[in-house]
């Protein structure tokens, strides 16, 4: 039998060896004909059936050798779909790895002997650490929907990936405490930050523009899913921003460091410039947008490259001959199946399309990352067990995350909450953008404030750029019914604020911001309110709906916030405002405007567009 776990059985497949005792009911081995040995009592399996227990003398029921190991016996792409891959037993009987740092790949199982995988390399240094495997795990299957690759490819969740737990030693991390939330919450909104080094690491890389490189923000978006997780929006924000940089604490092997902030630098040089951790640019994004970040996903120029293989190529369309020397990108006008190298040099080209700028190359990127969205939701993808178990080996090679979702398990539950998106429902946009007035040959962008605080507001406030819920139709109606009416002047409104659920000093925040921004001087602070609310409320009298109508379009409240009285007002009595938990800040709108400003670029995840 152990001749047969080697392939030196002579072409003899051991489970034809394995024949029906009609005495006992038991398969028996019969080498030479001879009498085997009864089978043990039955058992749990840990997986809700019940199966039989495995002597020595008890068939594999798969027919595959009693010699070979667990992880030999069945590999991804070995049965239909959703075939399970059992785990290897180790010495003390339990199911798991062992406590070294080897690492076996599942390989095609055949008649003979499977062929052993490449063991893994040794684990990164510094503070990119690699999980080793734990010497011992439940005996389990995992069924990891969406998981990984959701993110490095933002948003592409939704399939169910049966892997072993080997997999967290493929993924590196970096401690960002302090710069995120600490942990994604089910019940909420959640807030990714998927960054694109320009890192040339990795077989074949050093080509690519400057082999040097520490490793910039290259590409970011910022992934933005709704807190009923009915759609997601992912904000592109361009490289050559001009913005400030604030100070970010980092941890290194000799302690924690500050890293002084900057003003007026790029964005790209919040990663990787002066040490510069993804915490820094975690901080940075905040500052920009007003939107908290959970956690961060990373990838270098490979992650494209294995990726787009591992599910068998992304199909892209050109509308027209593209044959760009810089990127290598050479394609025919029309669609197009590509990877590897080729879905690289798509990605990279600025030279192919739009007026040859980063911002266009960014709207090709968007659309690039729909198109993988798409691949990785398809029937093709899905019922494919190798395909599954590739993506799921490349994304994990791919990635570096933060510290607190640096496991299999955390990723498949942050995975599977992003699979609840439909991807019609997904919209790429571009934080809005003018060319830097301070510069006479235009090679960098300011923010486009105007357009983007409305946009920040619709993250903010979870409201779709898609505008494709019944409900959110509806309640949009009823808050157009609501504002509809005269409004009246900002210097007659009189209104009194408590603080129910904001944080501190939410009430001084906002009588400031409305006695010096919006002109309502008559409005005073009454501190915090008898009892905490979880939504934002404005009271008043009928005969002050012009006053509340004028207050809500000002503060963005939505329909619920209004709360119309029975009695009119007498004299001077003033509307009272109290800030719930949802409040987030002077300002900020706790509704987001119902669409999206006009000139917002925008790619729909679900529609293919031919780059131009």
């Amino acid at each position: 039998m152990d001749a047969q776990g080697r392939g030196q059985g002579d072409g003899i497949d051991p489970a034809d060896q394995w024949v029906l005792n009609p005495q006992t009911g038991n398969y028996e081995l019969r080498l030479n004909h001879s009498e085997g040995q009864s089978s043990g009592p039955s058992r749990d399996t840990g997986n809700g059936h019940d199966a039989p227990r495995r002597s020595r003398n008890t068939p594999p029921t798969d027919g595959t050798p009693q010699g070979r190991s667990a992880r030999d016996r069945r590999a991804p792409g070995a049965a239909g779909a959703g075939a399970s891959i059992p785990r290897a037993r180790n010495s003390s009987g339990s199911t798991g790895t062992s406590g070294t740092s080897r690492r076996d790949v599942p390989a095609q199982r055949g008649r003979r002997a499977a062929n052993k995988a490449e063991e893994a390399g040794a684990a990164g240094a510094g503070r990119r650490k690699r999980k080793a495997p734990a010497k011992s795990r439940k005996k389990k299957i995992l069924g990891w929907t969406g998981g990984i690759t959701a993110f490095i490819l933002v948003g592409g969740a939704g399939a169910a990936y049966y892997a072993y737990q080997e997999l967290n030693g493929n993924i590196n991390t970096i401690d960002v405490e302090g710069a995120g939330t600490g942990g994604f919450k089910k019940d909420q909104a959640v807030n990714i930050l998927v960054i694109g080094t320009d890192k040339r690491t990795g077989s074949g890389n050093e080509g690519y523009g400057d082999k040097d490189s520490v490793g910039h923000a290259d590409t970011t978006i910022l992934f933005h899913v709704s807190k009923d997780r009915t759609n997601a929006t992912a904000l592109s924000i361009p490289r050559d921003l001009i913005t400030d940089i604030p100070d970010c604490e980092t941890k290194t092997e000799s302690g924690t460091k500050i890293i002084p902030g900057e003003q007026g630098v790029r964005f790209n040089t919040s990663l990787g410039q002066s040490e510069r951790d993804p915490g820094c640019t975690m901080r940075t994004v905040k500052e920009l947008t007003g939107l908290t970040v959970d956690h961060f996903m990373m990838a270098d120029f490979n992650a494209v490259k294995t990726l787009t293989t591992a599910v068998g190529g992304v199909e892209v369309c050109v509308a027209k001959d593209v044959d760009d020397p810089d990127s290598h990108l050479k394609l025919s006008k029309g669609k197009h199946v590509i990877k590897g190298e080729q879905a690289l040099a798509f990605v990279r080209t600025r030279h192919s399309f739009g007026n040859e700028s980063d911002l266009d190359r960014i709207q090709t990127q968007q659309q690039f990352l729909s198109a993988m969205i798409r691949k990785m939701k398809s029937s093709e993808t899905l019922t494919s067990p190798s395909k599954l178990w590739d993506l799921a080996k490349a994304a994990t090679d791919a990635l570096t995350v933060d510290s607190q979702i640096g496991s299999i398990e955390k990723l498949r539950d942050l995975g599977t909450e992003l699979s609840k998106v439909n991807p019609k429902n997904i919209s790429f946009a571009t934080l809005p953008v003018i060319d830097n007035p301070a510069e006479v040959v235009k090679a960098t962008v300011v923010v486009n404030e105007a357009k983007a605080k409305p946009l920040f507001a619709m993250m903010q406030s979870d409201t779709s750029l898609t505008e494709v819920k019944q409900q959110e139709k509806a309640a949009k109606s009823k808050q157009a019914a609501l504002l509809k009416g005269t409004k009246a002047a900002p210097a007659d409104v009189r209104v009194d604020v408590f603080n129910g659920g904001g944080p501190q000093g939410s009430a001084q925040e906002t009588l400031a911001w409305l006695q010096n921004e919006e002109g309502v001087l008559k409005s005073s602070n009454k501190g915090n309110a008898p009892e905490n609310l979880d939504k934002t409320s404005l009271e008043y009298a009928p005969n002050q709906a012009d006053q509340a109508r004028r207050l809500a379009d000002m503060m963005g409240l939505p329909a619920a916030a209004m709360k119309p009285g029975k009695e009119d007002a007498e004299g001077l009595q003033a509307m009272t405002l109290t800030l719930g938990a949802d409040f987030k800040g002077a300002g900020v709108p706790i509704v987001g405007p119902a669409k999206a400003p006009d000139g917002v670029q925008k790619v729909e995840a679900d529609k293919q567009v031919c780059a131009k």
